[in-house]
């Protein structure tokens, strides 16, 4: 792929994880379809392939798709590096994520995420935020289909919106995390109100959640294993 001509937008988040294992992941979500391969990740990037989990009439289907969402109408598959967030406060209005606000709606397991807090200009601290009594975040995506000369290809994007207390002091937005009452309401295929919808999109509860510095091993998105998430000791 050439990306010379596409700049990365990246925002929050702009790395996740999810390292535990298929089964525990399938019996979080009550996933009754399960993909075909799944390779536990502590260092997910925009344009990686993710488990996503999906409802299809009344089955909840874990499938694989591409982080950066392809709108059908593109003519360039390369948008997706430029789409990887939709904004909570726009995404009914959106050209781009309306149709699937109302049709096609996921939910993207994440075991934490990470954000770098700016000191100054030239220095991140990065941060590992993870759940405090699950195993997993839900966050809220969208997911399209893009078909053109015979590629096929099925991606996703994450809804961000405005931080809690505990994220607010390292980054200005947050990726919507969803509780798991409004899991269910979200995977409704029959739920197709778009002020409805919206009004799940609202910061998670920052007590449920729990942040703690790490090394900059992390920021190489090449960088894989447990020593992503591994706090410094001081």
């Amino acid at each position: 792929m050439n990306l010379r001509h596409y700049s990365y937008n990246f925002k929050m988040p702009e790395r996740f994880a999810l390292y535990h294992n298929l089964q525990i992941l399938a019996e979080r979500f009550q996933i009754e379809s399960e993909p075909t391969s799944y390779e536990p990740k502590y260092n997910i990037a925009p344009g990686q392939n993710v488990p996503v989990i999906i409802k299809d009439e009344d089955e909840r289907k874990c499938v694989i798709m591409r982080w950066g969402l392809v709108p059908q109408w593109s003519n360039d598959p390369l948008i997706g590096f430029q789409m990887i967030n939709a904004r909570a406060e726009t995404v009914a209005q959106k050209p781009d994520f309306k149709n699937s606000l109302r049709k096609r709606r996921c939910i993207v397991p994440c075991s934490g995420f990470y954000e770098w807090k700016k000191v100054d200009k030239k220095t991140k601290i990065p941060y590992h935020i993870k759940p405090r009594n699950d195993q997993f975040f839900g966050f809220a995506g969208l997911w399209d289909t893009w078909n053109k000369d015979g590629g096929n290809l099925t991606t996703f994007a994450i809804i961000t919106t405005t931080p809690n207390e505990l994220i607010e002091p390292i980054h200005d937005r947050m990726a919507v995390i969803l509780s798991k009452e409004d899991e269910q309401i979200w995977l409704d295929p029959n739920n197709q109100n778009p002020d409805e919808l919206v009004s799940l999109l609202k910061p998670y509860p920052s007590e449920e959640m729990q942040a703690y510095e790490i090394s900059t091993f992390v920021s190489n998105a090449k960088n894989e294993g447990p020593e992503c998430i591994a706090p410094i000791k001081r």
